[in-house]
């Protein structure tokens, strides 16, 4: 009996020592992790000097919350609030059980889209193209709404949209609320609107450890697609919730002469993401490459509408998207 009870208490000791083991973390393994985490960015961020961060005396303030780490969750919160001083929606740091994320590039601004409402628009009836929802508004208009960019968008169903409003006085591309995904896809799309080649931006590598250690501006260039590509006048309606990709196609689009974007500023996010992993297991995402518009300019922070517009209260208790009704009522006026 007095074996089994000196066997059983050994149990519950080495159960014990065994969780915590797994839920802290030493001294050496929080400083190891630390200096890979801050030294990663320091070297591979792109957007230190455009944002004017003192990486180094953030280095500072966050080394000193070390000593009150004593669990990796701790320690996981600790990195995540250092990382969101580059306040930068594509930088991420997981884990098992989180993911860090900085979100108030949108979250601490007005929505301008609901989605009850635009359903109103599309109604019921509305035509699928992968990631393109499509339907006939009043005055002819076409109206086309991407929610992904992350979702396939195709030449073939390119041509059958652009064929259901052949005898329409112009097109709405709504890419509110679409955070992003294949550059790929936001080329394809855009390539469907041009008549010549054009030199739509740049995209800068590093190429040191330096905070400024870039390449020269490599251009962007949209080929049009050989077939049948609309001409006529595109309405594009963005707000915040835009990000990414979607901010990408926004600064294609708008240097076209046809083209209107309406809505508000773009989230941005112009930086291609890069991903690393921490010693401890933990990856982390970080903006590694900017792009720069047609000016040679960043757009990390957004891009301004040609015409401003946000919803009111009146407009929800109403279920009337003012957004939509300004592209509408545009398209009508040129047509």
């Amino acid at each position: 009996m007095l074996k089994q009870t000196i066997l059983n208490s050994s149990i519950i000791i080495y159960i014990l020592l065994l969780t915590s083991c797994v839920d802290k973390v030493n001294p050496y393994s929080k400083q190891e992790n630390f200096e890979v985490l801050w030294e990663t960015l320091d070297s591979r961020y792109c957007f230190f000097s455009y944002k004017n961060i003192d990486w180094r005396e953030v280095k500072e303030r966050y080394r000193s919350g070390l000593d009150t780490c004593y669990t990796k969750e701790q320690l996981f919160y600790l990195f995540g609030n250092m990382l969101s001083e580059l306040k930068d929606g594509h930088v991420n740091l997981y884990s098992s059980f989180d993911v860090a994320r900085y979100w108030s590039w949108f979250e601490d601004y007005p929505e301008n889209y609901y989605d009850d409402i635009t359903k109103k628009y599309l109604g019921k009836n509305y035509s699928i193209s992968g990631g393109l929802r499509y339907t006939t508004l009043r005055d002819s208009v076409g109206y086309v709404r991407y929610s992904s960019f992350s979702s396939g968008v195709s030449h073939s169903g390119l041509n059958a949209i652009f064929s259901r409003f052949e005898n329409s006085p112009g097109i709405i591309i709504d890419v509110r609320h679409n955070g992003g995904g294949s550059l790929s896809y936001a080329e394809l799309l855009a390539s469907r609107f041009f008549s010549e080649p054009m030199r739509v931006g740049y995209m800068q590598h590093k190429t040191g450890k330096g905070h400024d250690d870039f390449s020269s501006p490599k251009e962007i260039s949209i080929t049009p697609y050989i077939g049948n590509n609309w001409t006529k006048p595109v309405v594009v309606l963005c707000n915040r919730n835009s990000y990414s990709a979607t901010n990408f196609f926004v600064m294609v689009m708008r240097q076209l002469p046809n083209v209107t974007v309406i809505g508000d500023r773009t989230g941005g996010g112009s930086g291609l993401p890069f991903s690393s992993e921490l010693p401890i297991g933990w990856g982390v995402r970080f903006s590694a490459s900017p792009i720069l518009n047609e000016k040679g300019e960043h757009t990390e922070f957004g891009i301004e509408p040609d015409i401003h517009v946000e919803f009111t209260d009146q407009d929800r208790i109403e279920r009337n998207d003012p957004i939509i009704e300004r592209g509408i009522e545009l398209l009508r006026v040129k047509s």
